[in-house]
Order: structure tokens, then sequence, then C-alpha cells
């Protein structure tokens, strides 16, 4: 399918363009001995592992041969709305990350399209937003990451 091909190209292309990038990260002689490269790095090694599991699977699906597969995407009108409205959304959670905080803007961005994307799951779908940048705040707390705390002074 082409939208598979071309995913799978922009997602090789950032990978290599993320791994140059991290090789530019000046390595510290004190400290810890990986360094501040060694996320990075493992963030782009998953990036390009995605992208072999993307190869693999439209290897997979052309060893079909089904005859869709040639045809190209339809975009309805529905779908580009709900595309154009995500955007929106994270653009408006970019605008409000460092007013609200990470914790509340993370939030109320995840609850937001939780509700839309699985409506009538309240409860997990409060119980994913609230917790999960909760968790990840103390996490990175923990790894002395600074992140904008926002209306919140923990």
């Amino acid at each position: 399918m082409l939208a598979n091909r071309v995913i799978f190209v922009c997602t090789v292309v950032v990978a290599m363009v993320y791994l140059y990038g991290t090789t530019q990260i000046p390595s510290l002689d004190i400290g810890d001995p990986l360094g501040p490269k060694a996320f990075p790095m493992l963030l782009g090694i998953g990036l390009l592992i995605a992208a072999g599991m993307l190869a693999l699977e439209m290897w997979r699906d052309k060893a079909k041969n089904s005859p869709e597969a040639d045809q190209p995407p339809a975009f309805e009108p529905r779908v580009i709305m709900v595309l154009g409205g995500v955007v929106v959304w994270t653009g408006a959670y970019y605008l409000m990350f460092i007013p609200l905080g990470y914790v509340c803007a993370t939030a109320i961005y995840l609850f937001g399209l939780m509700a839309f994307f699985h409506p009538r799951k309240w409860v997990p779908n409060v119980a994913t937003a609230v917790l999960f940048p909760l968790v990840t705040f103390f996490l990175f707390a923990k790894l002395e990451v600074s992140l904008p705390k926002g209306i919140f002074s923990f």
C-alpha cells in the first residue's frame, strides 16, 4: 500500500536525521559513562526497528498479493476533519504546556483525545489521563529532568 511505503520512508529519514543529531551531542568526561546520548540513541534505534517491522509487514502483504494493496488511500472528509482536529488540539497542548505545566496540560490533552477516540469509557480514560502524566513527571523528576510545573508547585 502506498501509505505504508510513505510512512516507511519518512520513518527511516526521521530516524537517520535523529541519529545524526544524537551524534552531535557533546560527550562529557565526568558523570554517567553513557552520557546524554544513550536515551536519544535508543529512540533512534527504536524508530529504525519500527521501520523494519513495517517493511516486514509490507513484504508479507505483498506476498499475499491482494488487489486492493495498490489502490491509493481514500481521503474522506471526516478523516481529514479528525486529522485537522488532532493537529489543532496538539497545537493547543503546545501553547498551554508551559503556562499549565506538564502534568495539567498533558492530562487535559490525553483526556480530550481519549474521550474522542474511546467514548463512554470514562474510568479508563480518566485513569490514564491522570496517572500517565503523574507517573512520568515523577519518573523524570527522579532522573533529574526538569519539566514545567505550571499551576502546581510540588
